[in-house]
Protein backbone atom coordinates (compact mmCIF):
# COMPACT_ATOMS: atom_id res chain seq x y z
CA UNK A 1 0.00 0.00 0.00
CA UNK A 2 3.16 2.18 0.90
CA UNK A 3 4.91 1.49 -2.28
CA UNK A 4 1.59 1.96 -4.52
CA UNK A 5 1.21 5.65 -2.66
CA UNK A 6 4.31 6.68 -3.88
CA UNK A 7 4.47 6.53 -7.83
CA UNK A 8 4.33 9.96 -9.11
CA UNK A 9 7.98 10.58 -11.01
CA UNK A 10 8.94 13.62 -8.32
CA UNK A 11 11.80 14.37 -10.58
CA UNK A 12 10.04 15.57 -13.82
CA UNK A 13 7.85 17.71 -11.42
CA UNK A 14 10.64 19.10 -9.49
CA UNK A 15 11.31 22.35 -11.28
CA UNK A 16 7.96 23.19 -11.39
CA UNK A 17 7.68 22.35 -7.91
CA UNK A 18 10.69 24.75 -6.85
CA UNK A 19 8.52 27.57 -9.22
CA UNK A 20 5.78 27.45 -7.18
CA UNK A 21 7.67 27.23 -3.87
CA UNK A 22 9.40 30.86 -4.97
CA UNK A 23 6.17 32.65 -5.99
CA UNK A 24 4.57 31.08 -2.75
CA UNK A 25 7.41 32.53 -0.96
CA UNK A 26 7.21 36.01 -3.49
CA UNK A 27 3.53 36.72 -2.53
CA UNK A 28 3.72 36.15 1.46
CA UNK A 29 6.80 38.54 1.41
CA UNK A 30 5.05 41.07 -0.89
CA UNK A 31 1.55 40.27 0.81
CA UNK A 32 3.36 40.43 4.45
CA UNK A 33 5.06 43.71 3.56
CA UNK A 34 2.25 45.82 2.11
CA UNK A 35 0.11 44.71 4.41
CA UNK A 36 2.06 45.69 7.84
CA UNK A 37 2.68 49.02 6.05
CA UNK A 38 -1.15 49.35 5.55
CA UNK A 39 -2.06 48.32 8.84
CA UNK A 40 0.48 50.75 10.69
CA UNK A 41 -1.10 53.77 9.04
CA UNK A 42 -4.67 52.85 9.76
CA UNK A 43 -4.08 51.74 13.19
CA UNK A 44 -2.68 55.69 13.59
CA UNK A 45 -5.26 57.21 12.16
CA UNK A 46 -7.67 54.63 14.90
CA UNK A 47 -5.68 56.28 17.34
CA UNK A 48 -5.82 59.80 16.12
CA UNK A 49 -7.52 62.42 17.99
CA UNK A 50 -9.45 63.91 15.01
CA UNK A 51 -13.20 61.80 14.57
CA UNK A 52 -12.98 62.36 10.47
CA UNK A 53 -9.92 60.30 10.16
CA UNK A 54 -10.85 57.27 13.03
CA UNK A 55 -14.06 56.70 11.30
CA UNK A 56 -12.68 55.81 7.83
CA UNK A 57 -9.71 53.91 9.35
CA UNK A 58 -12.13 51.83 11.58
CA UNK A 59 -14.52 51.52 8.66
CA UNK A 60 -11.96 49.41 6.45
CA UNK A 61 -11.46 47.38 9.74
CA UNK A 62 -14.76 46.09 10.07
CA UNK A 63 -15.58 46.07 6.58
CA UNK A 64 -12.01 43.63 5.55
CA UNK A 65 -12.37 41.83 8.67
CA UNK A 66 -15.80 40.32 7.96
CA UNK A 67 -15.20 39.53 4.39
CA UNK A 68 -13.65 35.96 3.36
CA UNK A 69 -10.32 36.59 1.84
CA UNK A 70 -11.46 34.02 -1.02
CA UNK A 71 -13.91 36.68 -1.86
CA UNK A 72 -11.41 39.25 -1.98
CA UNK A 73 -9.35 37.66 -4.19
CA UNK A 74 -12.26 37.20 -6.67
CA UNK A 75 -13.45 40.95 -6.63
CA UNK A 76 -9.86 41.86 -7.04
CA UNK A 77 -9.00 39.80 -10.11
CA UNK A 78 -12.56 38.87 -11.89
CA UNK A 79 -14.74 41.80 -10.30
CA UNK A 80 -12.20 44.86 -11.13
CA UNK A 81 -11.60 43.00 -14.87
CA UNK A 82 -14.88 43.35 -15.59
CA UNK A 83 -15.11 47.00 -14.57
CA UNK A 84 -12.27 47.93 -16.90
CA UNK A 85 -9.55 47.74 -14.05
CA UNK A 86 -7.47 44.20 -15.10
CA UNK A 87 -5.06 43.42 -13.20
CA UNK A 88 -2.21 40.91 -13.35
CA UNK A 89 -2.57 37.64 -11.51
CA UNK A 90 0.33 38.46 -8.96
CA UNK A 91 -0.39 42.20 -8.64
CA UNK A 92 -4.10 40.78 -7.50
CA UNK A 93 -2.79 38.28 -5.71
CA UNK A 94 -0.86 40.34 -3.61
CA UNK A 95 -2.97 43.27 -3.43
CA UNK A 96 -5.75 40.69 -2.15
CA UNK A 97 -3.79 39.70 0.61
CA UNK A 98 -2.24 42.96 1.40
CA UNK A 99 -6.13 44.70 1.93
CA UNK A 100 -7.23 41.51 3.93
CA UNK A 101 -4.56 41.12 6.23
CA UNK A 102 -3.75 44.88 6.83
CA UNK A 103 -7.20 44.56 8.31
CA UNK A 104 -5.66 42.63 11.01
CA UNK A 105 -2.73 43.94 11.71
CA UNK A 106 -3.98 47.27 12.25
CA UNK A 107 -6.10 46.05 15.03
CA UNK A 108 -2.70 44.35 16.86
CA UNK A 109 -0.72 47.28 15.73
CA UNK A 110 -3.76 49.74 17.26
CA UNK A 111 -4.14 47.61 20.39
CA UNK A 112 0.23 47.56 20.92
CA UNK A 113 -0.01 51.43 20.75
CA UNK A 114 -2.59 51.84 22.78
CA UNK A 115 -1.07 49.94 25.21
CA UNK A 116 1.82 52.18 26.27
CA UNK A 117 0.83 54.26 29.56
CA UNK A 118 -0.30 57.81 27.97
CA UNK A 119 2.40 59.11 30.81
CA UNK A 120 5.44 58.38 28.98
CA UNK A 121 4.06 60.38 25.70
CA UNK A 122 3.34 63.43 28.11
CA UNK A 123 7.18 62.92 29.66
CA UNK A 124 8.25 62.96 25.96
CA UNK A 125 6.42 65.60 25.10
CA UNK A 126 7.35 67.67 28.26
CA UNK A 127 11.25 67.06 27.20
CA UNK A 128 10.34 68.80 23.87
CA UNK A 129 10.03 66.14 21.96
CA UNK A 130 8.22 66.49 18.70
CA UNK A 131 5.49 63.92 18.08
CA UNK A 132 6.53 62.01 15.34
CA UNK A 133 10.29 61.93 17.61
CA UNK A 134 8.41 60.49 20.57
CA UNK A 135 6.45 58.07 18.32
CA UNK A 136 9.44 56.68 16.98
CA UNK A 137 11.47 56.60 20.33
CA UNK A 138 9.35 56.22 23.04
CA UNK A 139 6.04 54.34 21.87
CA UNK A 140 6.81 52.55 18.75
CA UNK A 141 9.81 50.53 20.60
CA UNK A 142 7.32 49.29 23.76
CA UNK A 143 4.30 49.25 21.10
CA UNK A 144 6.22 46.61 18.66
CA UNK A 145 7.19 44.34 21.68
CA UNK A 146 3.44 43.94 22.35
CA UNK A 147 2.15 43.62 18.79
CA UNK A 148 4.99 40.70 17.91
CA UNK A 149 2.82 37.76 19.05
CA UNK A 150 -0.23 38.67 17.23
CA UNK A 151 2.43 40.26 14.28
CA UNK A 152 4.33 36.50 13.56
CA UNK A 153 0.54 34.55 13.79
CA UNK A 154 -0.56 36.70 10.83
CA UNK A 155 2.76 35.51 9.19
CA UNK A 156 2.38 32.39 9.07
CA UNK A 157 -1.76 32.59 8.27
CA UNK A 158 -0.53 34.61 5.68
CA UNK A 159 1.48 31.81 4.32
CA UNK A 160 -0.48 29.64 4.68
CA UNK A 161 -3.56 31.05 3.03
CA UNK A 162 -1.51 31.81 -0.34
CA UNK A 163 -2.99 28.51 -1.25
CA UNK A 164 -6.06 30.15 -2.07
CA UNK A 165 -4.71 31.56 -4.69
CA UNK A 166 -4.83 28.20 -6.47
CA UNK A 167 -8.27 29.63 -7.50
CA UNK A 168 -6.86 32.23 -9.93
CA UNK A 169 -4.02 30.02 -11.18
CA UNK A 170 -1.55 31.90 -9.56
CA UNK A 171 1.57 29.87 -10.14
CA UNK A 172 2.08 28.93 -6.65
CA UNK A 173 3.01 25.74 -4.58
CA UNK A 174 -0.92 24.62 -4.68
CA UNK A 175 -1.07 25.56 -8.36
CA UNK A 176 1.79 23.55 -9.06
CA UNK A 177 0.26 20.54 -6.96
CA UNK A 178 -3.07 20.78 -8.93
CA UNK A 179 -1.22 20.47 -12.76
CA UNK A 180 0.19 18.03 -11.16
CA UNK A 181 -3.08 16.01 -9.79
CA UNK A 182 -4.08 16.61 -13.45
CA UNK A 183 -1.24 15.01 -15.30
CA UNK A 184 -1.16 11.74 -12.52
CA UNK A 185 -4.21 11.43 -11.01
CA UNK A 186 -2.39 10.77 -8.00
CA UNK A 187 -4.33 13.50 -5.64
CA UNK A 188 -3.77 11.62 -2.89
CA UNK A 189 -0.12 11.42 -3.15
CA UNK A 190 0.51 14.98 -4.75
CA UNK A 191 -1.58 16.86 -1.88
CA UNK A 192 0.33 14.87 0.97
CA UNK A 193 3.09 15.89 -0.36
CA UNK A 194 2.34 19.59 -0.99
CA UNK A 195 1.14 19.59 2.68
CA UNK A 196 4.15 18.32 3.65
CA UNK A 197 5.83 20.93 2.15
CA UNK A 198 3.69 23.78 3.47
CA UNK A 199 4.55 22.28 7.29
CA UNK A 200 8.36 22.31 6.24
CA UNK A 201 7.49 26.78 5.59
CA UNK A 202 5.20 27.16 8.65
CA UNK A 203 6.61 25.29 11.33
CA UNK A 204 10.11 26.21 11.18
CA UNK A 205 8.95 29.74 10.80
CA UNK A 206 6.93 30.03 13.36
CA UNK A 207 9.59 28.55 15.75
CA UNK A 208 12.20 30.84 14.24
CA UNK A 209 9.74 34.34 14.97
CA UNK A 210 9.50 32.54 18.49
CA UNK A 211 12.43 32.69 19.43
CA UNK A 212 13.21 36.16 17.79
CA UNK A 213 10.24 37.47 20.34
CA UNK A 214 11.04 35.45 23.63
CA UNK A 215 14.94 37.64 22.73
CA UNK A 216 13.54 40.91 22.29
CA UNK A 217 11.07 40.63 25.32
CA UNK A 218 14.33 39.53 27.36
CA UNK A 219 16.09 42.96 25.64
CA UNK A 220 19.02 40.92 23.51
CA UNK A 221 20.19 43.75 21.33
CA UNK A 222 19.85 42.55 18.35
CA UNK A 223 22.16 44.18 15.93
CA UNK A 224 25.92 45.02 16.44
CA UNK A 225 25.01 48.90 16.79
CA UNK A 226 23.17 48.15 19.90
CA UNK A 227 25.67 45.14 20.89
CA UNK A 228 28.78 47.64 21.32
CA UNK A 229 26.04 50.50 23.08
CA UNK A 230 25.23 47.72 25.93
CA UNK A 231 28.65 46.44 26.29
CA UNK A 232 29.95 50.62 26.80
CA UNK A 233 27.35 50.89 29.06
CA UNK A 234 28.12 47.96 31.02
CA UNK A 235 31.58 49.22 31.02
CA UNK A 236 30.84 52.20 32.50
CA UNK A 237 28.89 50.54 34.84
CA UNK A 238 31.42 48.23 36.24
CA UNK A 239 33.95 51.74 36.04
CA UNK A 240 31.61 53.54 37.98
CA UNK A 241 31.29 51.00 40.82
CA UNK A 242 34.90 50.18 40.93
Amino acid sequence: MITQLFEVPWSDYAPALLDGLERTVLYTIAGFAGAAVLGLALALLRVSRHRLLRIPAAIYTELFKNIPLLAIIFVTYFGLASAGLKLDVFSAGCVSLIVFYAAYLSEIFRSAIAGVHSGQQEASEALGLSRVSTFAYVVFPQALRSALPGTNTMLVDLLKSTSLLVTISAAELMSEGRLITSATFRALEVYLVIAAIYFVLCYPLSQGLLWLERRIRAGVPLTPRRRRRLKAARALLEGASA
